[in-house]
């Protein structure tokens, strides 16, 4: 059923995105749209920004403004280069809380052109374990589809 989901979701952002060269305008969109489809409790985007993390477009609750490179999980995701599911926060190392509501997480990277990170895709759940491989496998997808941009 998740799988099923995210296929059609994938084309719809495919299709949503199409033509676009806004970077900020398709992450307003695609962090919508999986929201919306998903029924995540926070999902946006941070962006690189020197040596920080600064929030980007987003849907949910406020959230922390910057994050440090290699801190918290979208900070580890950053310096890592690669996806990282928590299963339950208060367990991972230097978490950083923007809420207490947040029991799991999901960080994907995206990657610019010439391979380096360019902005993460951070997702919370109110669930603990809410994520696993088809999250995964789908939402780097996805973040592949904004590459370009």
């Amino acid at each position: 059923m998740k799988a099923k989901q995210y296929r059609l979701l994938r084309e719809q952002i495919r299709a949503l995105i199409e033509g676009e060269t806004d970077k900020i305008a398709v992450m307003a969109n695609v962090c919508a749209a999986i929201h919306e489809a998903m029924g995540f409790w926070w999902t946006g985007f941070y962006l690189v920004k020197g040596e920080d993390l600064v929030l980007g477009p987003f849907q949910g609750p406020v959230a922390c403004m910057h994050i440090g490179y290699g801190k918290g999980v979208c900070g580890t995701a950053w310096k890592e280069q690669q996806t990282i599911i928590v299963p339950d926060v208060e367990q991972f190392p230097g978490h950083i809380a923007c809420s207490s509501l947040s029991r799991s997480e999901i960080v994907v990277p995206v990657f610019s052109q010439n391979g380096s990170v360019s902005a993460v895709l951070d997702i919370d759940s109110k669930e603990l374990d809410a994520f696993d491989r088809v999250d995964k496998d789908y939402l780097e997808e996805i973040c592949k589809l904004i590459s370009p941009i």
